[in-house]
């Protein structure tokens, strides 16, 4: 959190937690959320968490701008380091993210981005029937 004050020192937080929780308290977090009034809500959970999360409850929220964020925390804190220029521009960071966390991310990009490839694929087919 200090390094974005420091970033921004008119940056006012409503509020923040750390994403370990039951599922029976997501009605309570998004009721502490909605009485915090944020305008914006990161959820930096991983995928497909964060996604899932916000579909169920971001209307409960009635936050006016939610994103998930992942692992952009990480990289704010330091944590983590973004892809060199170059791989950001060609859109390689997600392989870059893969070469530094290969037994943490090869599970997403391998059976992740092929389940999603395939279902591009199949809508299109569907499409031009």
């Amino acid at each position: 959190m200090s390094i974005l004050k420091k970033r921004y020192p008119e940056l006012i937080v409503a509020g923040y937690r750390n994403g370990y929780f039951l599922e029976e308290e997501n009605v309570k977090i998004a009721e502490e959320i909605r009485r915090a009034k944020p305008d914006i809500l990161f959820v930096g959970f991983s995928s497909p968490k964060k996604e899932q999360w916000l579909a169920e409850n971001m209307n409960h929220c009635a936050v006016p701008f939610c994103m998930g964020v992942g692992g952009s925390f990480d990289v704010v804190a330091g944590a983590a380091k973004r892809a060199p220029g170059w791989m950001q521009r060609a859109g390689l960071e997600w392989f870059y993210r893969f070469i530094q966390e290969p037994r943490r991310m090869w599970r997403r990009y391998l059976i992740g981005n092929t389940t999603f490839i395939y279902y591009i694929i199949m809508e299109k087919v569907k499409r031009k029937r």
